[in-house]
């Protein structure tokens, strides 16, 4: 299993577990599952990081730098454009833009973390590959921001990649039991 992992999510693990565990023994978890690749911290969720909530994810969890994947490789389908244009986003937002507008705004998204995290699930997938990614996320599928672009969830829905909360990823996927863990 790999497991790539948002900065909403990495934000929450901060805030709501760490600071409950116990001798540290889930953030040697989490970063072990990081040192062995099967959790994925993508360079875009690296830079988020160190701005969101004063960098408090950087300051409390020791991300192994070795370990960061670059993205600027992860380059979009004509396919994936076609998409990005019909498909993932809304359409009483995009109105509001004239072309122009929308070229930035696309572009702006296209080099945002979340982008390139959907990029990078969806790479390989015409493979035989059994080791799928999950994107893991906080965020929920409800349009609530009027941004432009849908959220992960929704994008993740329709591209059929499998994603999940972190509460999900750490009970279900890793089968942990967290009072093991937490205090």
């Amino acid at each position: 299993m790999r497991v790539l992992i948002d900065t909403s999510s990495l934000l929450a693990l901060v805030r709501y577990y760490l600071p409950f565990e116990k001798e540290n023994s889930l953030s040697k978890f989490i970063i072990g599952r990081i040192e062995t690749g099967e959790i994925i911290i993508l360079d875009k969720v690296f830079e988020e990081s160190t701005f969101i909530a004063k960098g408090v994810i950087i300051k409390e969890l020791n991300l192994p730098k070795n370990k960061i994947v670059k993205t600027e490789v992860i380059l979009p389908s004509p396919k994936f454009f076609n998409q990005l244009e019909s498909q993932f986003c809304y359409g009483s937002q995009k109105n509001r833009l004239n072309s122009a507008e929308f070229e930035i705004e696309k572009n702006k998204f296209l080099e945002s973390a979340d982008a390139k995290q959907i990029l990078y699930c969806i790479k390989d997938k015409g493979s035989l590959e059994i080791d799928k990614p999950i994107l893991v996320t906080e965020e929920t599928g409800a349009e609530n921001d009027n941004k432009l672009f849908k959220k992960l969830p929704a994008i993740c829905t329709m591209l059929e990649i499998e994603h999940c909360n972190l509460p999900i990823l750490l009970k279900d996927h890793f089968k942990l039991n967290l009072s093991q863990f937490l205090t």
